[in-house]
């Protein structure tokens, strides 16, 4: 069978059901010609006559009763089925793959909480890593990522936020050391950096193009390891200003530093354009952020 639809059937039907072209384009909304066209195409592709045409209209067949006896059983499972797909993830649950920054993956915990006690059907797996997770591939339903903002053909990104860098010490070291005032006085204290592969950070590189490499005291490829040493006065170092606000005993040290604010990126394949788990995971982040 080619060359109908299944809009096909429903004309017929209508056309079963008020015995004429006229009526039934009527019902649906249709001109007399288009429901002609789609009737004839039906028959042809069925190789059946479903009608008999007289002057006094349209009168089924036996085709074409089984036409009137079967439909109405079909119309209420393809609504069903519509219904269904519709609304497969109406109850939020299953598993919700999220990759993130390993610097950030730690301070996503209370939300991911909060985001549970909502939706406690919901099982999440956090896939914290530095490389892009390709979500073509399936691994990840959610990325949220850090930076410039991310491209692909498949891609959908929308912005989440913005969050600043600043650096930070604690109040038992700035009470022994002070603060830095100037470029010139920034060997006179102690620097707690993450490791080589992040000096291409505009804010990270300023302070090691202008110490001697001998301040820096610490130096970890995970942030959260940098932030903790903070925390613990070895030193001063970088922090998201977000996070920093957690610490009451932190002072931010003014330094004279390149633009440190970045945006943070919600980034979702197309193919989970229509994923209920996915939408409820972007509006619950959007509401929290703000």
């Amino acid at each position: 069978m080619k060359n109908f639809s299944w809009d096909d059937y429903k004309i017929a039907y209508q056309v079963a059901i008020d015995g004429s072209l006229s009526q039934a384009g009527k019902s649906l909304n249709i001109n007399h010609a288009t429901v002609l066209r789609r009737i004839n195409q039906l028959e042809t592709a069925l190789e059946v006559k479903l009608f008999f045409r007289h002057q006094r209209g349209y009168k089924v067949t036996d085709a074409g009763a089984i036409l009137i006896e079967q439909l109405p059983e079909l119309f209420a499972s393809f609504s069903k089925l519509e219904h269904q797909l519709q609304n497969v993830e109406s109850h939020i649950s299953g598993e919700l793959r999220i990759s993130t920054i390993s610097s950030y993956s730690s301070q996503l915990a209370p939300a991911l909480k909060a985001f549970r006690d909502i939706y406690p059907a919901i099982r999440i797996m956090l896939l914290s890593t530095d490389d892009i997770v390709p979500l073509e591939s399936g691994a990840a339903h959610v990325s949220l990522r850090v930076g410039p903002r991310p491209n692909g053909p498949d891609l959908i990104v929308k912005e989440l936020t913005r969050f600043k860098t600043s650096y930070y010490a604690s109040a038992d070291y700035i009470k022994v050391f002070g603060q830095p005032t100037t470029n010139n006085t920034l060997n006179n204290h102690y620097w707690i950096l993450p490791t080589a592969d992040k000096y291409r950070i505009p804010f990270v590189r300023h302070i090691v193009d202008n110490i001697d490499k001998d301040k820096i005291v610490f130096q970890s490829n995970h942030f959260p390891d940098v932030n903790q040493a903070v925390i613990e006065g070895m030193g001063i170092g970088p922090m998201g200003e977000h996070q920093a606000k957690l610490y009451p005993s932190l002072v931010q040290v003014t330094l004279d530093l390149p633009e440190s604010e970045e945006a943070m990126w919600f980034v979702y394949h197309k193919d989970s354009k229509y994923s209920a788990r996915v939408k409820c995971f972007y509006e619950f982040l959007v509401q929290r952020l703000s």
